[in-house]
């Protein structure tokens, strides 16, 4: 899944080709990725609106168009959003198509078929997409290692659950987690409230270093993810420990290993993170 940094780079690649410009056309190949409003009132809506602003909350991108409405992406597991030019052929699973002026298209393809995408008047739009139960954005200056504390203080359940939980982080997922709990050297079954004060400014720091190394590297592309631009990202060359059980630590040499946490594969080192 399409995690912040990716979503992030998204943004930035389409940002300076599709802002601005005037949505001419739609064609909704699969119905079932508009989630509202209708498809039919999606396609008689959206034309003749110009892209006013493309942001980003979390994992969701948030396109401003005129009349004060907003259309928002979740890319779901394998979601790609591309700018192409019409004659160039349309990759398999493709969905939604928006031609812009200027004669570009922006292409939403999603192979597995769970992301979605929401149109209407803001902040409505918003609250129906979820985007009002986000937690905090691990970048804002709003995340500080007291805040943290306080998402972490109290509560039974493992480091890592909390941290994949949306509702108090929003954007971080299964490979910057594996990778931020590797930086700080914190085990992911550790019980959240057990993290010291020491632990958990660590764990900011690490957080934080990931998703803008993620970033900087322009995604991590083990399997689907592409950029606007169609570009894999190179992060995953970068990898500590995500996707790596077997191989020796970066750090200590000891192997990784593999759990399962949350029903989610965990990588992690035994030996830095015990």
């Amino acid at each position: 899944m399409p995690e912040l940094p990716e979503v992030e780079t998204i943004k930035r690649t389409l940002k300076p080709k599709v802002e601005g410009r005037v949505i001419e056309g739609v064609e909704v190949l699969n119905p079932a990725v508009v989630c509202s409003p209708s498809p039919e009132e999606f396609c008689s809506l959206l034309p003749e609106k110009r892209i006013l602003d493309i942001g980003r909350r979390g994992k969701y991108l948030l396109w401003q168009v005129d009349g004060g409405h907003a259309l928002v992406w979740h890319l779901g597991m394998t979601g790609r959003l591309t700018v192409s030019s019409p004659g160039v052929p349309l990759e398999p699973h493709t969905h939604v198509l928006l031609t812009l002026d200027g004669g570009l298209q922006v292409r939403y393809a999603d192979p597995r078929r769970f992301g979605r995408c929401y149109l209407g008047p803001v902040p409505g739009v918003f609250t129906l997409a979820g985007l009002d139960r986000l937690g905090v954005e691990p970048l804002s200056p709003e995340f500080t290692p007291e805040g943290l504390k306080g998402l972490l203080a109290g509560r039974r359940r493992c480091v890592k659950e909390v941290l994949l939980d949306q509702h108090c982080l929003a954007g971080l997922g299964n490979i910057y987690c594996d990778e931020a709990l590797f930086e700080a050297g914190i085990h992911p079954l550790r019980p959240s409230c057990t993290l010291t004060v020491g632990e958990v400014a660590r764990l900011h720091r690490a957080i934080r270093k990931v998703l803008e190394d993620g970033i900087c590297h322009g995604g991590t592309s083990i399997r689907d993810y592409i950029d606007g631009d169609g570009k894999r990202g190179c992060h995953q060359e970068y990898l500590a420990v995500y996707g790596r059980a077997g191989q020796p630590c970066p750090r200590c040499g000891g192997p990784v290993e593999r759990l399962v946490v949350g029903g989610r594969g965990t990588h992690f080192c035994r030996r830095c993170q015990g």
